[in-house]
């Protein structure tokens, strides 16, 4: 009697990122939070990772003279609270929602497990890091060798997520001049300057509390 052919091996289901980040799960839960509400603050443990499905987060810092200032604006697909993976204890700076945003909270042990089990995962998140990493050494860079003009035609720029549409983006809703200002490097009264400068060059516009930017801003970057 001939010997029976061995079971074809099974297929390994297709690991779905869009599905992990949009369910609950074992280490994970998804979070809505209304505009201003913290996520986290300076000094809490440092012991989720969080993903942005949709909205978007501020992330900022406290100097021990009670001076804030503003680390990342932070949108949908992107991360924060990373640093727990390294073995970071204690948050070094503080989360909160800059409008209605929805975020994934997953617990250390379970991003940490997902990223050794799944190459896709794995690949978006070093994806993740490494464009953060180039966004900070642009950030140095800015405040080394650029005027605060040119910064917050920058920062402007950034927070309208610059290059996706080539077109007039509401930017976060009722920014302040003061954020800007500490997002800058700048004073209040430089940011209210420029800021009138653009308006009447028609790079940036008010509308009902949005400030709206227009790429041609990009001018003012480049041009010497």
């Amino acid at each position: 009697m001939p010997a029976k052919p061995p079971e074809p091996a099974k297929l390994q289901e297709k690991f779905d990122i869009k599905l992990f980040f949009s369910s609950v799960g074992v280490g994970r839960r998804i979070v809505n939070y209304q505009a201003m509400d913290p996520v986290f603050r300076q000094g809490d443990p440092a012991d989720i990772v969080y993903y942005i499905e949709q909205g978007g987060v501020q992330i900022t810092v406290v100097s021990d003279q009670g001076k804030e200032g503003i680390i990342a604006t932070l949108g949908a697909g992107d991360f924060f609270g990373e640093g727990s993976l390294a073995g970071q204890l204690l948050y070094l700076a503080s989360a909160h929602a800059t409008k209605p945003t929805t975020v994934v909270a997953v617990d250390k042990a379970a991003m940490n497990r997902v990223l050794k089990e799944q190459p896709e995962m794995s690949e978006m998140f070093m994806t993740f890091l490494l464009t953060r990493n180039i966004q900070i050494e642009a950030d140095l860079v800015d405040q080394l060798f650029n005027s605060s003009e040119k910064r917050l035609a920058r920062v402007l720029l950034l927070l309208a997520n610059f290059g996706k549409e080539g077109k007039l983006e509401a930017v976060v809703p009722k920014v302040s001049q003061e954020a800007l200002a500490a997002r800058v490097g700048t004073t209040r009264s430089r940011v209210n300057f420029f800021m009138n400068k653009f308006r009447k060059l028609g790079l940036v516009e008010y509308d009902g509390g949005e400030l709206k930017v227009h790429s041609a801003l990009l001018n003012i970057i480049i041009h010497d």
